[in-house]
């Protein structure tokens, strides 16, 4: 008999009126209903809790109340949630409208599969549209950076009962995340081919800054369990990429 899990989505902002609607209504819309949708504000100031409030019987819960940063919030989410699968769309992006069907089609069809991605579009400030595919590229993912599509990613509550997302990074914690499961049991990922997630190009993690960024990739894949030798060749990458490029 085919089983029809409860999906908990997790949206999480901050003072995200401009934007947030739009998420909203990528996941009440969604063609696949036994959805849990939660979010996690952090205490905003404009008119995000109108927002919210908007929707609230189409929200099975939601929060407001200040926190210590975006994966804090995420990991309230987390632990509010009671879907046997969890998926994580920030108040700057949204679903495309059959995102939650075809994970859960995937689902059943690999149940003992635990995180299930896919490709991503990425939105431009002057609204051009392009995908960015899942690079399947073992090297590019240890030594360089984050080939996942992380707003893409549903994951079983199996994995975040014992690992959630640490706070002590400003903006790669989803990386060192990814990437301490990666480590512990590549075979628990599933790719699905396609892009159901729209990912606005401004967030946090496109400002950081070079040597900040060098410095959170460093700690991400030391607590992830790379090796020492193998994160100072990582470091070294990068740092000759963009001396190529002149970018630093």
């Amino acid at each position: 008999m085919i089983s029809y899990p409860l999906i908990s989505i997790i949206t999480v902002v901050y003072n995200g009126a401009k934007t947030l609607e739009q998420t909203i209504h990528s996941v009440i819309n969604q063609t696949y209903n036994n959805i849990e949708y939660i979010i996690v504000d952090g205490g905003s100031d404009d008119a995000t809790v109108d927002i919210i409030k908007k929707y609230d019987n189409q929200i099975a819960l939601w929060v407001s109340e200040s926190d210590k940063g975006l994966y804090h919030a995420m990991n309230k989410g987390i632990l509010m949630a009671k879907g046997e699968i969890i998926g994580m769309i920030n108040s700057d992006d949204w679903y495309e409208i059959n995102a939650v069907a075809l994970m859960v089609d995937a689902y059943q069809k690999y149940p003992k599969k635990r995180i299930f991605h896919g490709d991503r579009y990425d939105i431009k400030n002057n609204g051009t549209k392009t995908i960015r595919k899942f690079n399947p590229s073992s090297f590019k993912f240890l030594y360089y950076g984050m080939t996942y599509n992380h707003p893409s990613m549903f994951v079983h509550r199996d994995i975040y009962n014992k690992d959630l997302y640490n706070i002590n990074l400003t903006s790669m914690s989803d990386y060192e995340f990814v990437l301490a499961q990666y480590l512990t049991h590549k075979e628990s990922f599933h790719y699905i081919p396609t892009a159901y997630v729209n990912y606005r190009l401004d967030g946090v993690s496109g400002q950081l800054k070079f040597t900040k960024s060098l410095a959170e990739g460093f700690m991400a894949r030391k607590n992830a369990g790379l090796s020492l030798i193998k994160n100072c060749i990582s470091l070294t990458l990068r740092f000759i990429v963009k001396l190529i490029f002149k970018t630093i």
